[in-house]
């Protein structure tokens, strides 16, 4: 990691950029760019996809140095980064794999380990004596590093992600990428460094985990800096925003609903200017153009073609332009859109549902609350039929059209096909214009349509897929984490295109602007009971005082 060893400014940042440029490729990313941090704050980096946010954490770790301006960092000070390029983890606990972020405590565990294994093998009897010294060696070495801490904060933390000591002492290797993304993430809390960068800390995460992250990051006293697509999250959590827009850096203070209105606000006097300063040069002109040919008036036409030539042009201010999405109406379905009765279902010795009696009718919209394991998805997959119950029946009511959307979804799309191409092949009747709009509503315009669907990133496919399920739409919405990958551009366009959706949904999310926006309803799974409440996640939070179930009061 890069150091420097100047000392800084007299505000005292421990993180500094001083006139950045930076170019990747053809994109010029920033342009005498500035931003300091200061031990304490806790700032939200925003900026559209592609501005550079990755590229800003990479130049302050010294991965990516600038091509011109300087990078400070406050002498000794220790950073952690967390990015979604987790790297390859195996043959480990998840524990080990975080205490090994921290230093060799965690080599030493493993051989602890190996060492126990091996006291109580009738086979290595004879090995006894010079295992027991080993083991003494080892444990002092271990307990000199304050190994036993270490092992207890590596598994609070992973407790606080929702890891089960199942979980947690299972080999690293085997677990998903969702799942390895926090390990890494628990890799840098348990660190514990002066400042932390983290990029997206809040994708694949469950609402518990994401809950007990913010407490732990109000909690944390050095420096952060961190990107996020969730609203709820980054406002509880920031004091400052840095955006990142057209090559440079410009710091707001608030968080980031602050940041929106100040920004709009910006906008608003900047058009102001804009416009005045168009108006009055378009009046210079008029004048010079009428003038110019009389001989009588030359010095006065010489004198506003002078004046032209000085003035500083106001730049247009830069919008970025969100195309909403407009649903057709979807055909009318049965009263009853899904009936459980009776649904027992088990996965192998451990027990989801035992009984569920559970009815969805038209134009609800219920939202799933649930720790992890507790069956949220398992209940969304036996509505669309990835799942069939051990007893009882899911019956879909009459005329039912349903969307499907799960993670899994993203995998169907064929990485041959361009974007374009993928759109046209699922609505062949379907003009030119109509799938260039749909494309535009998510996220797709120019020659982005051309991409093929083999190069997409996750939040691509992820807008791919839904702008797919939406374009013919369905009248019954079942949503597993919708948002997870998605901007906050698209999830706020998703958000107002649903709030005007006439059927009937059920979802799982764990952002809590989407819940709060969407649901009337809410159905509570908790240590096997479950618990259904009239009104939306935003009155289930005001009635319970819980924002997630079995949490504490929401604060």
């Amino acid at each position: 990691m890069r150091r420097s060893a100047e000392t800084t400014s007299e505000k005292n940042f421990m993180i500094r950029l001083d006139n950045i440029s930076k170019q990747n490729g053809h994109q010029l990313l920033f342009i005498d760019a500035s931003m300091g941090l200061q031990k304490g704050e806790k700032v939200g980096l925003v900026g559209p996809n592609g501005a550079g946010k990755s590229t800003l954490f990479r130049m302050i770790t010294g991965q990516d140095p600038p091509d011109d301006g300087q990078v400070t960092i406050e002498t000794g000070m220790t950073i952690g980064y967390f990015s979604q390029d987790v790297g390859e983890m195996s043959g480990q606990s998840a524990v080990a794999a975080v205490m090994d972020g921290v230093g060799p405590a965690s080599v030493l565990a493993a051989e602890m380990s190996q060492l126990e294994a091996a006291m109580v093998d009738p086979d290595r009897m004879g090995e006894m004596d010079a295992l027991v010294e080993r083991y003494g060696e080892v444990q002092a070495r271990f307990e000199e590093l304050d190994g036993y801490a270490l092992d207890a904060r590596a598994r609070e933390v992973l407790a606080g992600l929702s890891f089960s000591q199942e979980r947690m002492d299972g080999d690293v290797g085997l677990l998903s990428g969702g799942w390895k993304m926090r390990v890494a993430l628990a890799r840098i809390l348990v660190m514990r460094p002066d400042g932390m960068l983290l990029d997206e800390p809040s994708n694949h995460l469950d609402l518990e985990s994401l809950i007990w992250l913010e407490e732990f990051l109000k909690g944390y006293d050095g420096a952060l800096l961190m990107t996020s697509h969730d609203r709820a999250f980054m406002n509880r959590i920031i004091g400052k925003v840095v955006e990142i827009d057209g090559g440079t850096l410009t710091t707001y203070s608030g968080n980031y609903d602050f940041y929106e209105q100040q920004r709009a606000l910006s906008e608003k006097q900047r058009q102001a200017q804009f416009d005045r300063q168009q108006a009055m040069m378009a009046k210079e002109i008029k004048f010079i153009e009428r003038f110019k040919a009389r001989a009588s008036h030359a010095a006065q036409v010489q004198s506003r073609v002078k004046k032209l030539d000085k003035i500083e042009k106001v730049e247009m201010p830069r919008r970025r332009q969100a195309v909403q999405f407009e649903f057709r109406a979807p055909p009318r379905s049965g009263d009853d859109v899904a009936n459980f009765r009776g649904v027992h279902k088990a996965y192998g010795s451990q027990s989801i549902y035992a009984g569920l009696d559970f009815l969805v009718r038209r134009k609800e919209r219920w939202c799933i609350l649930g720790a992890n394991g507790a069956g949220k998805s398992t209940l969304l997959k036996l509505v669309a039929g990835g799942a069939e119950p051990d007893q009882g029946k899911v019956v879909i009511g009459s005329n039912v059209k349903m969307g499907y959307f799960a993670q899994h979804s993203m995998d169907l799309l064929d990485g041959d096909d361009t974007i374009f191409g993928s759109l046209e092949k699922s609505f062949p009747q379907a003009g030119q214009g109509a799938l260039r709009t749909l494309a535009g509503c998510f996220g797709f315009s120019g020659d982005d349509i051309e991409k093929s669907c083999r190069v997409l990133s996750g939040g691509e496919k992820a807008r791919l897929v839904m702008a797919k399920m939406l374009f013919d739409p369905p009248n019954f919405l079942v949503l597993d984490e919708p948002t997870n990958h998605l901007d906050m551009a698209t999830k706020e366009m998703l958000v107002a295109a649903l709030a005007e959706f006439e059927g009937t949904m059920l979802f799982v999310s764990h952002d809590r602007h989407f819940l709060g926006a969407l649901s009337n309803r809410v159905l509570e799974l908790t240590d096997g009971e479950v618990h259904q409440y009239a009104g939306g996640y935003t009155e289930y939070v005001a009635r319970t005082g819980q924002e997630a179930p079995g949490l504490h009061p929401a604060g």
